[in-house]
Parts: structure tokens; C-alpha cells; sequence
């Protein structure tokens, strides 16, 4: 939340005042200094809600700020107790979005157990002594390995237990290339199992991925993730 240019665009658009109890009375927009007026007030708060997320703000009190501030009244609070205030909404919000990562990571983490306890009977899958499931799907018959250390080069698809698509080097077609000790322990582990020309399939809980936390909008926190992992070189 970018609450300082919220609070410098509340003072510095008497418009937003006319958008915002635009309820109360009919605005004529005939005119070009009405229309770009609204246009620009519009703008103004819509700018606004991107910018506090959602959070709740008194607008009839946002409206009194910007008359004050255009008839150069003095100010009805003091800076400490905006700011304080401020803190306090933002505490406030980020506590709330804490607890809803935490329902989301909870549910993620309940349907990602009970697939992992069914795969694990699946002929073929194995279960290192870390929780890692894995399964074989091409071998090479090659035996040269991964280090943690090195750079290789991979074609992958990356799913969630629902089958939803997160990744996929395989649809962007185009592998991609990085380091094995900087990625999730998930692949660190597995992807050392696999010599080069490999297919495994790797089924990583949530400890062993991202935890808690959620990386990306298709990633939720909590979620057990699929990988179909071609190892193509060793750089």
C-alpha cells in the first residue's frame, strides 16, 4: 500500500470530493471543465482503490479532508495522528491477509496430504526417506548425474494435485537452464536421482516446495506440486 500518495492525492483533488458524494447531488458533465473534471477525479479514486487493496476507508471523512484542504483550513488531526492511524489500517489489513494465507495454505496442505498418501500406492512410485515421491517415466540408460552444484538444462511441466497448469517449459517450448542449488529442495533432491536423457515425475510436498508461502497467483501457499522433469544436459 502506497499510503503517502494516497494521502497526496485525497489533498490534491478537490474532484475526488465530487466523485465521492456524487450520490448526494447531480453533476453536470455538459461541459468540457466538467468532463475533464470527472474524468480526472474518476482517475483519481480509482487510483485509490488500487492502492489501498480493498481496505476500507470513511469517505465521507476522505471528502472533509479535501475541503479543508482546498478552503486552507487548518487541519483537523495532527500528522502523528494520521500516521499513527495509518499504521494501525495497515497492521490491520496485513494481519487479515495473513490469516487468509494461513486458510488457504491449511486447505492446500489437506488435499496435497491426502494425494501424496494415494500416489504413494501407486506401482512405480517411490518415496525418499525427505517425503519426495517419484517416478520413473523414460530412463536413458545414461549414468552420469547432477551434482547439487552444477548448472543443467531441463524441459518441465509443472502442475498442481487438481491438475490445474502452474509452469511448463514444455508449452512455452523452450528449456531452461539454472542452477541446482537454487531451487526448491524438492527438485535439488530429485533432480540429482535422474542421469541425463531421464523423465521422472516428481510429486513434492509442501515443505519440500514453497511452504507457506505462495511464490505466484497460480501457486497457492500450501500446495504440493507435480513435475514432469526431462534432464537434457549438464552444462
Amino acid at each position: 500500500m502506497q499510503f503517502t500518495k494516497i494521502k497526496k492525492a485525497i489533498l490534491g483533488a478537490s474532484v475526488v470530493a465530487v466523485v465521492a458524494a456524487g450520490a448526494a447531488f447531480a453533476v453536470d458533465l455538459k461541459t468540457d471543465e466538467a468532463k475533464a473534471s470527472y474524468g480526472i477525479g474518476y482517475g483519481f479514486a480509482n487510483n485509490m482503490l488500487q492502492q489501498t487493496q480493498g481496505l476500507e476507508l470513511d469517505v465521507e471523512a476522505m471528502v472533509q479532508g479535501v475541503e479543508d484542504a482546498f478552503a486552507q483550513a487548518d487541519q483537523a488531526i495532527s500528522e502523528e495522528d494520521i500516521n499513527a492511524a495509518i499504521q494501525a489500517l495497515q497492521a490491520k489489513q496485513q494481519a487479515a491477509a495473513m490469516a487468509e494465507n494461513a486458510k488457504v495454505a491449511e486447505a492446500a496442505k489437506a488435499e496435497g496430504t491426502a494425494y501424496l498418501a494415494e500416489n504413494a500406492k501407486k506401482d512405480g512410485v517411490k518415496v525418499t526417506d525427505s517425503g519426495l515421491q517419484y517416478e520413473v517415466i523414460t530412463a536413458s540408460g545414461s549414468d552420469v548425474r547432477p551434482s547439487e552444484t552444477d548448472n543443467i538444462q531441463v524441459h518441465y511441466h509443472g502442475t498442481l494435485v487438481n491438475g490445474t497448469v502452474f509452469d511448463s517449459s514444455v508449452d512455452r517450448g523452450e528449456p531452461i537452464e539454472f542452477n541446482l542449488g537454487g531451487v526448491i529442495k524438492g527438485w535439488t533432491e530429485g533432480v540429482q536421482l535422474m542421469a541425463v536423457g531421464d523423465k521422472f515425475r516428481f510429486t513434492i510436498p509442501a515443505d519440500l516446495a514453497y511452504g507457506d508461502n505462495s511464490p505466484s497467483p497460480t501457486i497457492p501457499a500450501g500446495s504440493t506440486l507435480i513435475f514432469d522433469v526431462e534432464l537434457l544436459e549438464i552444462l
